[in-house]
């Protein structure tokens, strides 16, 4: 592996009887990325981020995690990992700083050094003014920063995450990615996380886009947005496939039917606006355009909406 790849996974296949949930995914991530796994349900991402997290057995292929193999040497790979599960791991009746101590002596940190790390993560994620507040009294965001600090107090080299924006506000998002940001310039750790929003998979360095346990795209959210093939026109009528072929027909240009509605993608899309509303008044009962987006690529690529498999 790399001196550069944080994380190597290499022919990667894992079934659950006959139902083959990651086939034969093949990437890397570069040490101080911040990388999303995005899919909706059924994709795949949330049963390699349990291999990744080595909650699972890695099946077949091969996986190389800051240089150990996640087979061989899976106790050394954990000493460089940290993990946030989607469901909450604290315990709601302790403190947060009792919750903090307990993930550290599990990590088997000497009591000197867990109380130094304790006192830098609630400083670094804001929480050293709730540090003997119970976790039950928490909002959604605050419970999220401790999950971080317990996930960062070992001083892991890559956090795993998976869903970690799940139940939280706007608000609390957008400071939980401002939290990211920061350990990832401060601490030099890569981020690794799973998630089915799209809004959330925008703000990542690259992301890998899941399909049926395959990799379907893979790039930063700009380039894959340039990759769909101009500006995305919906057009809303009562004989789709109709008018469909007919848009084929007339402008000799690739027209789908996706969900009951008409879509194409054109380049300078405004422009044919007025071509597509004189050639077939009596047709389009509405017609939308916009840029493209992650949904938009993610139907370039696999012929669905995003979230048809949820």
């Amino acid at each position: 592996m790399p001196t550069d790849c944080a994380l190597a996974i290499s022919d990667v296949s894992h079934r659950y009887g006959e139902r083959v949930a990651v086939d034969s995914l093949s990437l890397e991530i570069g040490v101080g990325e911040i990388f999303v796994f995005l899919g909706p349900n059924g994709s795949g991402k949330t049963t390699l981020f349990r291999v990744l997290s080595t909650l699972i057995p890695l099946q077949a292929g091969e996986v190389t995690l800051l240089g150990h193999d996640l087979r061989s040497q899976m106790d050394a790979a954990r000493q460089k990992m940290g993990v946030v599960f989607q469901a909450p791991s604290l315990d709601k009746k302790l403190t947060v700083a009792e919750n903090l101590h307990h993930q550290g002596v599990l990590y088997g940190l000497p009591a000197e050094e867990l109380n130094q790390r304790k006192t830098e993560m609630l400083a670094a994620l804001g929480l050293t003014d709730r540090a003997k507040e119970r976790a039950e009294k928490l909002s959604g965001g605050q419970r999220r920063r401790v999950e971080l600090a317990k996930g960062m107090l070992h001083r892991p080299r890559l956090l795993l995450m998976d869903e970690p924006s799940t139940g939280l506000d706007p608000g609390a998002r957008a400071d939980l990615w401002k939290t990211l940001r920061q350990v990832r310039e401060q601490d030099g750790v890569t981020i690794v996380m799973t998630t089915h929003l799209l809004e959330e998979a925008e703000r990542a360095d690259r992301i890998a886009i899941m399909h049926e346990g395959k990799l379907a795209a893979l790039d930063t959210p700009a380039a894959l947005q340039a990759s769909v093939g101009g500006d995305s026109i919906t057009i809303r009528t009562e004989q789709p496939t109709e008018l469909a072929e007919a848009i084929h027909v007339r402008f000799e240009c690739e027209a789908v039917v996706l969900d009951g509605t008409v879509r194409l993608e054109q380049p300078d899309g405004h422009q044919w606006i007025s071509k597509l509303v004189e050639a077939f008044p009596e047709k389009i009962e509405s017609i939308t355009l916009g840029k493209p987006t992650l949904e938009d690529v993610f139907i370039d690529c696999t012929g669905h909406r995003f979230l048809d498999e949820g």
